[in-house]
């Protein structure tokens, strides 16, 4: 039997079950196709995670499930994600098990000043919603549960701004069409920060029934974001052209991938500042160093 179980092999779910594996324990990582790292203390299941018999039968004996599953598209988020939550809860139910949910800053909705934990969740729109009503469906579970809260991924094989907007522009010398503000605050997370939160705070009591927010760098313009990946990468400037608004939007009226993304926009037009003093202090965590994420996100395409 597992000491772990992680659902999902994306970015985050990968990097919890390699750190724990590296100290020693054994998990399981569960996904449709049975993929995720390859290490000695990692098995690797394919299985519908959305299934909770399944689920609860493939976490037994297991003292944390963590729920990184994350659909990389956003339609399919209303169709995937709550039987995903349903089934991890079930799971945790029967094994009596920590729920480890990774969550991000869409509860909150659009909202002034800077974003900490005791924000009110006040999301209008429908995927804002969905993560709100996830996390109060496990809070209502009467299960040991947190949730780790993040900004934008960055880090090696993150899925976000560099990967969709600036790494296509190093890499063929060009410009990058940016649908944002060039010079509004952004907080950014490394992904190895998300996952070394959820692995602490899951052996911690205190972090139990409420949210928290990962230690992340303090937040930068979308301008200086690119010069310092541009620099990392030993490349020439990017040139950035803000995409209108509107632009998005009107897309959005016949591509339903597009009118997803136009609904997140303004994180993307006003600052988005989090923060995470509480958690540090609490839990004695770090963020690291920005250019230390930026350097390990594109060792790829310089190496």
């Amino acid at each position: 039997m597992p000491d772990h179980v992680v659902l999902g092999a994306g970015s985050i779910g990968s990097n919890v079950a390699l750190l724990l594996a590296d100290r020693g324990e054994t998990v399981r990582i569960v996904t449709r196709g049975g993929a995720g790292p390859d290490h000695p203390l990692i098995e690797r299941v394919a299985a519908d995670a959305a299934d909770a018999e399944r689920l609860t039968t493939l976490s037994r004996g297991a003292k944390v499930i963590y729920h990184c599953a994350n659909p990389a598209s956003y339609t399919t988020w209303h169709r995937l994600l709550p039987p995903l939550q349903t089934a991890a809860i079930a799971a945790a139910q029967a094994n009596d098990a920590v729920l480890a949910n990774t969550g991000s800053t869409y509860a909150y909705g659009p909202q002034p000043g800077t974003l900490t934990e005791h924000t009110p969740l006040s999301a209008t729109g429908r995927k804002g919603l969905l993560r709100k009503e996830n996390w109060e469906r496990s809070l209502a579970a009467g299960i040991r549960t947190f949730e780790a809260r993040s900004s934008d991924f960055i880090g090696r094989d993150a899925y976000g701004y560099y990967a969709m907007i600036l790494e296509p522009a190093l890499k063929r010398g060009g410009a990058a069409w940016v649908p944002g503000h060039l010079d509004m605050p952004h907080t950014f997370t490394y992904n190895r920060d998300v996952a070394s939160t959820l692995v602490a705070l899951a052996a911690d009591g205190r972090a139990w029934g409420r949210a928290w927010h990962v230690p992340s760098p303090p937040p930068v313009t979308l301008r200086e974001l690119a010069a310092r990946y541009a620099a990392a990468a030993g490349k020439p400037p990017i040139r950035l052209i803000p995409l209108p608004r509107f632009a998005m939007r009107l897309a959005g009226t016949v591509v339903p991938m597009a009118r997803e993304i136009a609904e997140m926009d303004y994180q993307w037009y006003a600052p988005l500042v989090m923060d995470a003093t509480e958690t540090m202090k609490t839990f004695d965590l770090t963020a690291t160093d920005l250019d230390v994420a930026i350097r390990d996100q594109v060792s790829a395409l310089v190496s």
